[in-house]
């Protein structure tokens, strides 16, 4: 090591090993004083492997005590405690069972020795004899526990009473700890867990007296504290925790204990099994009642801490055991003060997560509550119902008024941390009412409705924009996901929206988003749009609201478009407006180009045409002048931007109404128009302008995809409409790829053969095209594809599409069907899991179709046997195993549609020596074969006889890395 003169001695640990330093305690010293000391970083890194390799040495046994010497300082007591920690929990099979005692006594001795020194040296101690404890148990020291409680109470040890009680709560609080995270089996544990929990009868006991006694100081108590959170985790039964968990609510009243009394209340109440105690758990309800004066108390003194910690233990009872306690009839009242305890909790004074930090534990109480309620039998339900409403109308009421915004002033003193916290909070607030919903119904609705009835009209209050928007919120959570269409109070809350005097962004936010959420009622209701789509369109012109407003637009725009004719011109104008101004951000513009689209699709054809022009004319004529230019960074993003304005209002204008057809039949309002697409004729006019763009253009990837973008949406929105672009666009399509090959056009490519090539009058150009990017990819293929992992992806996923809808194209004379098939195998071998994905689903199109299509047959009976061999080194280990199922469909197909050519193939390819894993016997390989050889036709059994080979090749079969997985 560098840096250090130390021993050096050659040790033999393995064949190819180099020498290293003798495990000395001289040497051990020295590295520790390195890696503490030494400024160079390297030196650091050097010691710390070299001391890792120490702790495991056969060494450490010797060197471990002799560390431990008082004259040490604790860094170096603590490595070696740290070392015999780890001899015993992951060597424990080389300890020779005579030298059980003496090392157990041997720690012992340590740990008084600690008792009155280092805390933390004392700490891993407790942790190695706890270790020691846990290997021996049940068996060679059944009462362990009792024993060290013994040893540790004698009278006679050199150390104080307070020191030996420290130390024994110190080995009594890692104990079940260590438990957690040994490496003991599951049976072991389990074992070992149930004879802890018997042995909690002489832990317990003491405990609580040392919890009780007026005498014990408060660094016993506390300890004792975390020694009780540290065994209710071993799932003691909660009964025999009732006196300690008594006696930890008293300490709840010392400032010093109550963190660690919370935590211990919390976890013992928290058990899984405690539900079964419904005696102890009626007698905690009482205890927790009592803490709402301190609750008060703190809440008023502004001591967030202490508020948020008796809430815990409220939530805690309430929320593990409300089905238990509400089975409790005759205790309603009760369990009802409880309930009431957290709904306190819940409107707690202040903002979320300024003022207090409280409330937002609460939440998932209600939720579990109101299932409880709602899972009863009939009887039952109804009368908790009764009992339980007016607490959720009470629970809406204090959650609106939590989720209301601070003054304009406050929230501008906000950091951004806060107001994103608060933004989550007031999510959960809204997935709350969205729930409590279910169990008020209408009413909730109508509760709502005359609150901001009442806000709106009356001249006594003072307005508040926060409770108005926060009646809104509320509203608003509901309406999105509930259906509101038959609520009759809809209607009087749209006449409401326009009386809100809208001061604030946040206010006007809410009321967008608000409508936005009744654009279905909306559109069952027409005569009711006026009342709020200026509203919308006066807000588009607010960048803060871009958001809200737009994303409201275009719900309006796709929920309402056959009613929305008579505003389409004005809607338009201000659209445009905003879009010229260039108010909104890019994402923004595309949603309000989408909106237009379902807009424009209701119009007549004449009209659509009419506002087409006028809306894209300004970016057309933009196009051509940015045509014209020099390629730089700022026309790109200007190109991009225009062409990305186009397909996204390409996506939604949809003249044939497909989208009704999916939805039904009675949706269908407006008949399909005669003549040439919309889309199309303004496809065609700017046809020549996009191919001058992209003559520009086509080593760029960015703008190669925009200008794809545009006709692969029209493709998928117009479907058989776009027939007429289909020669024009094929053509440019093979020009674009046979200039500069890019993943875009094979997926518009992939779209065109989707759609239409099982169509006689477009096969010929669509032929060609697929003819064109096969020979192209194939030549790029043998440049090397490795740098085009894109490519290779859209071409695999292109080929699979021809399998699948025109298997005709391969049986053209000029595709070389053996070129496409090396090239899939060579794809197999990527490293992108996507890549290898496609070119496996390609081979489960390509082989059923061996018999059918002769190419295919051909090259299948030519170079099957080098596609097996690749599918059998990537289940030897070359490819990741989540891939396994990809690989054994190939196998299984291959089994279904060639199984003699198979047969021979696999015996074949596993008679070579080590393949295709070293770790193979023959005998392995022969069983692997025949199974494969068996199954032709349960696709499920030949994954999991490909997933057990591949864990044989790795070596990972049968162990625990493979369990987990």
């Amino acid at each position: 090591m560098e840096g250090a003169k130390m021993e050096r001695r050659e040790q033999q640990p393995g064949p190819g090993a180099t020498p290293t330093l003798a495990f000395t305690v001289e040497n051990v010293e020295k590295a520790l004083h390195q890696l503490y000391y030494d400024p160079n970083i390297e030196n650091k890194n050097l010691a710390q492997r070299w001391l890792m390799q120490a702790q495991v040495s056969p060494q450490a046994w010797h060197f471990s005590w002799q560390l431990l010497q008082p004259d040490k300082v604790p860094e170096i007591q603590y490595f070696g405690a740290s070392a015999l920690h780890i001899k015993i929990s992951r060597y424990w099979s080389d300890i020779p069972v005579d030298q059980y005692e003496s090392l157990k006594a041997q720690l012992f001795t340590q740990i008084t020795r600690f008792a009155s020194g280092s805390k933390i040296v004392l700490t891993r101690l407790c942790v190695a004899l706890a270790s020691l404890a846990l290997s021996m148990m049940p068996d060679t020291w059944p009462c362990a526990v009792a024993d060290m409680v013994r040893l540790f109470q004698a009278e006679d040890s050199p150390v104080d009473g307070q020191g030996r009680c420290l130390a024994l709560l110190e080995l009594l609080t890692v104990l079940p700890e260590e438990l957690q995270t040994s490496r003991l089996s599951l049976y072991r544990k389990g074992l070992v867990r149930a004879s802890l929990v018997v042995e909690c009868g002489a832990v317990f006991p003491l405990l609580e007296q040392l919890l009780q006694q007026p005498s014990s100081p408060s660094c016993v108590r506390q300890k004792v504290l975390k020694c009780f959170s540290s065994w209710v985790q071993l799932e003691v039964p909660l009964q025999d925790c009732e006196a300690l968990i008594q006696a930890a609510f008293t300490t709840l009243q010392d400032s010093e204990l109550f963190d660690s009394s919370v935590e211990a209340i919390v976890n013992a109440i928290s058990q899984p099994d405690a539900q079964r105690y419904v005696n102890t758990l009626l007698k905690l309800i009482p205890l927790v009642l009592g803490l709402q004066e301190q609750l008060r108390q703190a809440v008023q003194n502004g001591d967030m801490e202490t508020s948020h910690g008796i809430c815990r233990i409220a939530v805690a009872l309430g929320e593990n055991h409300s089905r238990a306690l509400l089975d409790q009839v005759e205790h309603w009242q009760s369990f009802l003060a409880l309930v009431n305890m957290i709904m306190f909790c819940t409107g707690i004074p202040g903002h979320y997560p300024v003022n207090e930090t409280t409330s937002s534990l609460t939440l998932t109480f209600w939720y579990t509550l109101q299932d409880d309620i709602l899972s009863f039998e009939m009887d039952k339900q109804t009368m908790y119902q009764q009992i339980y409403r007016p607490v959720y109308f009470q629970l809406v009421d204090v959650l609106l008024h939590k989720a209301q915004f601070p003054s304009d002033e406050e929230y501008g003193s906000w950091s951004s941390d806060e107001k994103e916290q608060f933004r989550i909070y007031r999510v959960d607030i809204s997935d709350t009412l969205m729930y409590v919903y279910e169990m008020l119904g209408n009413e909730l609705l109508s509760n709502l409705y005359d609150k901001l009835g009442r806000l709106l009209t009356s001249s006594e209050e003072p307005y508040s924009w926060q409770q108005t928007e926060a009646l809104l919120y509320g509203f608003q959570s509901i309406a999105e996901t509930i259906d509101v269409n038959y609520s009759d109070v809809v209607p009087g809350l749209i006449g409401l929206i326009p009386r809100i005097n809208i001061s604030n962004v946040q206010l006007a936010d809410t009321v967008m988003f608000t409508i936005g959420a009744l654009s279905e009622w909306l559109a069952d209701h027409p005569v009711m749009i006026n009342s709020v789509l200026p509203l919308v369109l006066h807000a588009l012109g607010n960048p803060e609201l871009s958001i809200s407003s737009v994303s409201t637009l275009k719900k309006i725009c796709r929920e309402c478009r056959y009613d929305l004719p008579p505003y389409a011109a004005n809607i338009v104008a201000v659209s445009q407006d905003v879009l010229m101004k260039q108010i909104h951000k890019t994402s923004q513009c595309m949603w309000l180009m989408q909106a237009l689209g379902f807009l424009l699709s209701a119009l007549q054809v004449e009209e659509i045409l009419k506002n087409l022009h006028s809306l894209i004319s300004p970016y057309i004529q933009q196009l051509e002048k940015l045509a014209d230019e020099i390629p730089n960074p700022s026309n790109k993003l200007a190109i991009v931007h225009i062409l990305g304005l186009l397909s996204n209002l390409f996506t939604t204008l949809d003249v044939s109404h497909h989208e009704d057809e999916n939805e039904g039949p009675e949706l269908r309002k407006l008949p399909v128009p005669q003549g040439p697409n919309p889309v199309v004729l303004v496809l065609q006019q700017v046809f020549q302008l996009i191919q001058k763009v992209l003559s520009n253009w086509l080593n760029d990837a960015q703008v190669v995809e925009a200008v794809c973008a545009i006709f692969e949406k029209s493709v998928k929105t117009l479907l058989d409409d776009f027939s007429p672009m289909v020669p024009q666009l094929c053509e440019m399509l093979g020009q674009m790829y046979s200039t500069i090959p890019q993943a875009s056009a094979l997926d518009l490519t992939r779209q065109l053969v989707h759609i239409f090539a099982h169509e006689p009058a477009h096969f010929p150009p669509i032929e060609a095209l697929f003819l064109l990017v096969t020979s192209v990819t194939l030549t790029l293929f043998q440049q090397g594809p490795r740098d085009h992992p894109d490519i290779v992806d859209s071409f695999m996923q292109l080929l699979a599409q021809a399998l699948k809808r025109k298997p005709d194209l391969f049986l053209c004379e000029r595709l070389d069907v053996q070129g496409v098939f090396h090239c899939a195998v060579l794809a197999l071998k990527f490293p992108e899991m996507p890549t290898i994905k496609a070119s496996c689903n390609l081979f489960t199109e390509l082989l059923p179709r061996c018999g059918e299509i002769e190419p295919i047959g051909k090259v299948v009976q030519e170079d099957g046997q080098l596609l097996l061999l690749t599918v059998l080194e990537a289940i030897g280990g070359q490819a990741s195993r989540n891939l396994m199922d990809c690989f054994a469909d190939i196998i299984f197909v291959l089994n279904k549609h060639c199984f003699s050519l198979l047969s021979v193939w696999i015996k074949e390819i596993l008679q070579r020596p080590h393949f295709p894993s070293a770790r193979l016997t023959p005998e392995e390989k022969a069983t692997f074969s025949q199974q494969i050889l068996r199954e032709r036709v349960n696709r499920r059994r030949v994954k999991e006889i490909v997933k057990e080979f591949t864990l044989l090749c790795r070596g990972l079969h049968g162990t625990d890395y493979t369990a987990n997985y």
